[in-house]
């Protein structure tokens, strides 16, 4: 057994590889080509070439928990460019980004339930799909394409913040209600308990600078590494049993970095953990998407795909306005907030225990055709946001009467 889970890591390791070289070849995002490449080598279909089997691969526990790290280390890369006073300092923008975000992508969510004819349970969970961006994939396209320092990842990241501790207290209330785990009260429960840990982690990160600092003092790099990595995973893992997400815990662990002496250390020698670890996390969406199964749900996905576009455009745009951005980089902002992911899929596991053709059929293959195709839609947008940006800007300036960038 030992064995063939090592064949498969490598076969998964060197095809990963394989596609990011030909897509630095087209001067293509890597996203996309991890996606596609777990498509084809993965446990659906196509499952064979002339006779030769795909199945090289398996969504196994391995690629999963794989999959996992990269989410979190992602965000702790992104914690590092942002300090706790930062993001006090912006608290009010970004409550009113993140509800801009919410009532524009919620609400798109719920009318198209109700075109579609949906039951009211049926449409808040996909409402919740449709709301939810990545933000495994943003991060990573952040960082790609090189915004991470540019004034519109901080509309972003406000709204990515806002979206995962929202979305936490979401995931909470639907498993209560329609899982029969819980009600109300259990629900309210597990929401403090969340609060909780996250104002802990707060705490750590705006005072724990000193303790930090002397935590991780070392001349090994070895040692560093495995400090950097025990500790976030560690939180990570705290975080996510007590109903936090990982990626929020990741990301002020990051925080906590941002302000000591070891911020340049860590991105010298935890970035290719990290890029690891986000290019397994990329191929496992591929690996568990079956693509035919998509022609039952092509209608939805179209209609969905143009409403997603258009609503994370418009309310990524008012967000940038808000942070008194102009007209270009509110745009970016739009384009930046396109691809959907890890969160989106959760919520589909969750339908899937809920008894009902919708819930066990429908949403599980809508979410993994629209995961798919608003992740790589969303990381073609960020790539070629200048291009996109310089049609779409006069038209915004002509509205809003301004001509600032």
């Amino acid at each position: 057994m030992a064995n063939v889970l090592l064949v498969e890591i490598g076969i998964a390791l060197t095809a990963i590889a394989v596609a990011g070289a030909l897509a630095n070849r087209i001067s293509l995002s890597v996203i996309p080509a991890y996606i596609i490449v777990g498509i084809l080598i993965g446990p659906h279909e196509p499952t064979s070439i002339a006779g030769v089997s795909l199945q090289l691969v398996d969504n196994g526990e391995v690629i999963d928990l794989l999959a996992e790290l990269g989410i979190v280390f992602l965000l702790f890369f992104l914690g590092l460019e942002f300090s706790i006073d930062q993001l006090l300092d912006a608290r009010t923008q970004i409550g009113k980004v993140g509800l801009v975000d919410f009532a524009v992508n919620f609400g798109l969510g719920v009318v198209l339930g109700t075109l579609f004819g949906w039951s009211l349970l049926e449409t808040l969970f996909l409402a919740g799909i449709i709301y939810i961006s990545s933000s495994a994939v943003i991060t990573k396209s952040l960082l790609e394409n090189g915004w991470i320092a540019n004034p519109e990842s901080s509309p972003i990241l406000g709204t990515l913040v806002f979206e995962d501790i929202l979305i936490a207290i979401y995931l909470a209330i639907l498993s209560a209600v329609t899982l029969g785990g819980g009600d109300i009260a259990s629900a309210a429960v597990s929401i403090g308990t969340a609060f909780v840990f996250l104002g802990a982690l707060t705490a750590l990160a705006w005072y724990g600078t000193g303790v930090v600092e002397r935590l991780f003092r070392t001349e090994s790099d070895e040692q560093f590494l495995l400090r950097v990595l025990g500790v976030t995973i560690l939180i990570a893992g705290a975080a996510l049993a007590s109903g936090v997400s990982e990626a929020v815990a990741a990301f002020f662990v990051g925080t906590a970095f941002s302000q000591t002496d070891h911020l340049e250390r860590v991105e010298r020698v935890v970035s290719p953990a990290r890029d690891l670890f986000a290019a397994v996390f990329f191929l496992s969406i591929g690996l568990t998407t079956d693509v035919t199964v998509l022609a039952d749900v092509v209608g939805l996905l179209v209609v969905a795909i143009v409403l997603s576009v258009v609503g994370k455009l418009f309310s990524g745009a008012v967000s940038g306005r808000i942070y008194g951005l102009g007209p270009k980089r509110s745009l970016r902002v739009g384009l930046g907030m396109v691809p959907r992911g890890e969160f989106s899929l959760v919520i589909a596991a969750l339908a899937g225990g809920v008894s009902g053709v919708a819930f066990q059929s429908v949403i599980p293959a809508f979410t993994v055709g629209y995961v798919l195709l608003m992740s790589i839609i969303g990381t073609v947008l960020i790539q070629h946001a200048d291009r996109i940006t310089e049609v779409l800007v006069p038209f915004v300036a002509r509205l809003s009467g301004s001509n600032r960038s």
